[in-house]
This record gives C-alpha cells, sequence and structure tokens, in this order.
C-alpha cells in the first residue's frame, strides 16, 4: 500500500509534456508510481479536474537571515514554492568575523533593502564559518528544503577586513589563496554555489558599492578554481555588463569548469542590451561554457506607497516630520489636514526625489483588484492625471490614500520600456534561460515577487490579453524540472518514479494573486510587503502536506540541502 495518491488530477509533470490525466502514488518520501489505476493509498485525495505540478523550485531568494528564524518562510511557501536557494548576489552572514557582524548587516540592508533592526533583532550569529552556518541551517526543520551559496561580500571582508568593503582594494596572493581555500571548504559542506554582484545598483546603507563590483582577474580566476578543485557549485553574478565583463566571467566560469548564472533585464539606459547577452550566452555555450541567464515573468517594479519604502513624498519634510506617529497616526493627519495635503502635493517639487518621483509616475499605475502586472500605458498615473485635468502627484495620494491608506502603485523601472510584456515572453522562450530574479525575502519594503510563481502560471497561460500566451506544460517545467537542473537538483522537479514527491495541487481556474499588504510582522516589528494566493489546494513536501487552501499544517519535513543532489535512481535507494 501506497502512504499517497493523488487520484486522477491534470499532471503536468514538469518534462515539458503534454498535460494529461493520471494518479501519482508516493512512498516513502518519494513519488513511487505515476499512471492510471494505482494501487491503494494510506490516505487519497481526489484530484479530479485540478492541476498537479511539481513543486516549485525557487533559485533566486534572499532569505539568509529569515531561514534562522522562520520554519514556515513565507511568502515563497504560499506560492507553491518546495525548494528555495539563497545567498544570491553576493551578500550574505557567512563566513563571519566576531565584530564583523555589523557590515554584513549593513550590506544586506543597503542591497536587499531588508531593515537593520530586524537583521540585528531576528539574526544570533552562532556561526563563523560558513560551514557552521549551514549547521546551524541544518538544525531547523521547515516546510520547506533550503540550501545556502557563498556570498564574495562577506567572503571578502572576512579575509581582507575593512579593505575588503573597498571594491577598489586589490587582494594580496595570499589573500585570494585563502579565500579560495574557505571556499572550497565550504563548497565541500555543501554550498550550492558561489555568488558576486558587479553592479553598480548594489550598495551598502552607508553608500559603499558592493564589494565585488570590480573585482579582478587575479581575484575571480582564483576564486574559480577554488570551485575547480571542489568540483563543486554555480557561479552567480548579478552584473550591469560593463565592457569585457562578460568576457570575464565567461573566463572564471571555464577555469572553475562549473555553470554561470547570469540575471538578465531589461533596463531603460540600453534597452536592447539583454538581446547582446543573450547571443553572447549563445555564442559561449557553444564554446563549452555552461552559461544560462535568470530572467523574471513580470515586469521588475517597485510598489508605492504610504508606508512603503519608496513614494512619491517619503523624503518631503513635511512627510518626515510625521515619521515620529504610527501609520495610523500618519492617515489620521493626511485625512484630517487638507493644508498638509496641498503642501505634500505642490511643495518641494524640485528638490531630486520629487523630481525622480513626477518622472516614476509617468509610468506608474494603480494596483487595483484586478491585478494586472501588464498594465497599459494610458492607465499611468500621469497621464490619467492629464486626461482629468488633475496634478499627478494630487492623483497619487489620493490613490495611495484608498482602502484606509492602503492604496499602492505599481512602478515598472525594468523589463517594461515599450509599455508590455513582448520582451519578458522572448526572454521566457529562449532556451538559455531560467526563472529567477524575485528576490523573494528581499526589497521587503518595495515588492512581493516572492508570488512570481503563481503569476507566471495564472498570467503567462491563461490572463494574458495583449500578446500571445504560452504553453502551461513549458511554464511549468520552467519553474520546476529547469531551475532545479540549473543548481544539480537532479532528485526533484519532475513528477516521476524515483523523485521526491514536492509537489502542488491546484484549482487552476480559480487560482489567482491577492493584493500585497503591508505586515509588521518580521522580527524589532519591522514591516515587509506580503501577498497571498488562492487556488492552491495542497502542497506536499517529501511526501507531507505543508499547507492546505492556504493555511500550515503541523509538517515540518523541509530540510538543508548540501550540494548537488542525486537523479532518482540513487534518491530511491535513499
Amino acid at each position: 500500500m501506497f502512504d499517497l495518491v493523488i487520484r486522477g488530477g491534470r499532471l503536468v509533470d514538469g518534462s515539458g509534456a503534454p498535460e494529461r490525466v493520471a494518479d501519482v502514488a508516493v512512498a516513502g518520501g518519494i513519488v513511487a508510481e505515476v499512471g492510471r489505476g494505482l494501487g491503494p493509498g494510506r490516505r487519497e485525495i481526489g484530484a479530479d479536474g485540478l492541476l498537479v505540478t511539481p513543486g516549485f523550485v525557487d533559485i533566486h531568494t534572499h532569505y539568509d537571515a529569515q531561514a534562522t528564524w522562520d520554519r514556515q518562510l513565507t511568502p515563497s511557501a504560499w506560492h507553491g514554492v518546495t525548494t528555495a536557494v539563497f545567498g544570491n548576489c553576493g551578500v550574505g552572514f557567512a563566513p563571519v568575523s566576531r565584530g564583523a557582524e555589523g557590515y554584513l548587516i549593513n550590506l544586506m540592508e543597503g542591497v536587499e533593502d531588508i531593515p537593520e533592526a530586524v537583521l540585528a533583532k531576528g539574526i544570533e550569529f552562532r556561526w563563523q564559518s560558513f560551514e557552521d552556518y549551514l549547521d546551524v541551517l541544518a538544525e531547523m526543520p521547515r516546510t520547506m528544503d533550503v540550501a545556502a551559496q557563498v556570498p564574495h561580500g562577506a567572503l571578502r571582508f572576512h579575509v581582507m577586513g575593512e579593505r575588503g568593503a573597498d571594491h577598489a582594494a586589490v587582494p594580496t596572493a595570499a589573500e585570494i589563496v585563502r579565500m579560495g581555500a574557505l571556499l572550497e571548504r565550504a563548497l565541500r559542506a555543501g554550498a550550492l554555489g558561489f555568488t558576486t554582484s558587479r553592479t553598480i545598483k548594489h550598495r551598502a546603507r552607508d553608500g559603499r558599492p558592493t564589494p565585488g563590483l570590480s573585482a579582478g582577474e587575479a581575484e575571480l580566476l582564483g576564486l574559480a578554481a577554488a570551485m575547480r578543485r571542489a568540483g563543486a557549485g554555480v557561479l552567480e553574478v548579478n552584473s550591469d555588463f560593463a565592457e569585457g565583463d562578460f568576457e570575464l566571467l565567461c573566463d572564471a566560469a571555464r577555469t572553475a569548469g562549473r555553470p554561470l548564472s547570469l540575471l538578465l533585464v531589461q533596463v531603460d539606459s540600453a534597452p536592447d542590451r539583454w538581446r547582446e547577452i543573450l547571443h553572447k550566452i549563445e555564442q559561449a555555450r557553444s564554446m563549452g561554457v555552461g552559461a544560462t541567464a535568470q530572467v523574471g515573468s513580470r515586469p521588475i517594479g517597485v510598489l508605492m506607497g504610504l508606508e512603503c519604502s519608496m513614494q512619491p513624498f517619503a523624503k518631503h519634510p513635511d512627510w518626515l516630520a510625521l515619521q515620529n506617529l504610527t501609520p495610523g497616526g500618519r492617515l489620521a493627519r493626511l485625512l484630517g489636514e487638507p493644508e498638509l495635503r496641498r503642501r505634500l502635493v505642490f511643495e518641494h517639487r524640485h528638490e531630486p526625489h520629487a523630481q525622480w518621483a513626477w518622472k516614476a509616475l509617468e509610468r506608474g499605475f494603480e494596483l487595483t483588484d484586478e491585478l494586472d502586472y501588464e498594465p497599459p500605458p494610458g492607465q499611468a498615473i500621469a497621464v490619467r492625471a492629464e486626461r482629468a485635468g488633475q496634478d499627478r502627484f494630487a492623483l497619487a495620494l489620493e490613490l495611495m490614500l484608498a482602502r484606509g491608506g492602503s492604496g499602492l502603485i505599481l512602478h515598472p523601472f525594468e523589463n517594461y520600456c515599450a509599455g508590455d510584456l513582448d520582451v519578458v515572453r522572448q526572454m521566457l522562450v529562449h532556451p538559455f534561460t531560467v526563472c529567477g530574479v524575485a528576490d523573494a525575502g528581499a526589497h521587503v519594503g518595495i515588492i512581493c515577487d516572492a508570488s512570481s510563481p503563481t503569476s507566471l502560471l495564472a498570467h503567462w497561460a491563461r490572463d494574458r490579453r495583449r500578446g500571445p500566451r504560452l504553453p502551461l506544460e513549458f511554464l511549468v517545467r520552467k519553474q520546476t524540472r529547469d531551475t532545479a537542473l540549473h543548481y544539480g537538483l537532479g532528485d526533484r522537479g519532475l513528477l516521476a518514479p524515483g523523485y521526491r514527491a514536492d509537489f502542488n495541487v491546484i484549482d487552476f481556474k480559480r487560482l489567482r494573486l491577492g493584493r500585497p499588504e503591508l505586515a509588521y510582522d518580521l522580527p524589532a516589528g519591522g514591516r515587509r510587503l506580503v501577498q497571498k494566493a488562492i487556488g492552491y489546494r495542497h502542497t506536499f513536501v517529501a511526501g507531507e502536506e505543508t499547507w492546505t487552501d492556504g493555511e500550515a499544517t503541523s509538517a515540518l519535513p523541509g530540510r538543508l540541502l548540501r550540494g548537488a543532489r542525486p537523479g532518482p535512481a540513487r534518491a530511491a535507494a535513499q
């Protein structure tokens, strides 16, 4: 008898094969059989008309801190994610020397918008080496599996001290050797990769660029040699692709003999660069470099609201004067004082932040209950205001004051140059891309893109109106098998005999996102944007049900993954 049988679901198994009606039987946390009329199970779930998919594998998260205190890892757990990889973009919390914790917190706060108070309160720092950090992660059972990567920023600071925080500082040969030795040890202990950042967008809270911004050939190749010695890991990079950067990264990946994972978005300043990078990836792969681009499934944007980190009046003197009040107190003042609202709208317009906001509202859209992540340009706040003979700042304030002060404006600043998602579609269908860049756990005051797996399926397979859709089977594979294999996780992402029994049972007709909301549930009462979903009937990890209709069960089968996972034959024997 099987432990569990899912009966008669619409199986989309992660391989890209056409949907079919089938049963899925589970034994010992592994998929035992897939087919029709399978034998009995100790528990059976009727899935007629429901979608059955592998659990989603999110390879680009920033749960480095949250994973040390949170067993559920929301919001990702609400969106069918059963495996999360963090340590991306060169930021994280190990290795760390005693007394250096403050810099790593400062770096994470600046790069990933996670407040210092939250990190200082939430992280106990019961480790120094990366191996010890993995051991701490391994102590806590969770609703999903997690895996960590070695961040360049932490590694550099640990070895070079304060010099390591200066991206222009060149490490000595001895320091490169020591960094390599520590990286090799971490990879052998189970780190899934080594990550770095080479983008000017990333700065510590104190304004300093990320430590790896201009790391030179000797440093990168020295670290790549350590990856080769370990025979493990993915080289993950967030880059602006300055001249020569791509070639240097390919040299590093070639030296390492390991896959290269590059974040790719469309930017207004160079709207066709993404095409150039994909072409370079094609050339690199033809020469044996395993380069792949991580791409998004919707615009890269920020949410602007009264209590968000970014909004048109965030640096206005009259708004700053309200910061000692509670959110409710600020709202009461705004609603009760027309003169305050007038000053916010019409005074201090020529300061840099106001000028940025004025421009942002030309591509800023009200986030309504329909949650349209592909809004037409004619619905932009600036266009609506001009049409109504209204000031755009006045309209923005009015929209944010709606819903008891919880109104939101979406400002898509990347992947949206032409005002639609056709570029994103082209990125998604490219054979050398995988789903990534959702940044779950990060930028907690301005985004909630942890919900991307849900919008990937709902928008692209069912709801898109402004262009071609994509097959459901393709989309599921893109977020399951493709992402799993990208990190060598060969035991998951596919619903077939011998594979790990991580899967979702989804009411696809009802699948939709809830509105993003602010929650004050982080350590030290920190706020974050969260977004739930409707339609996930059951989520299973290793054959144990972790979520039912959006509510957590008591099961915590998730564990720390150490290194690449075996394929189904070995998995079945373990």
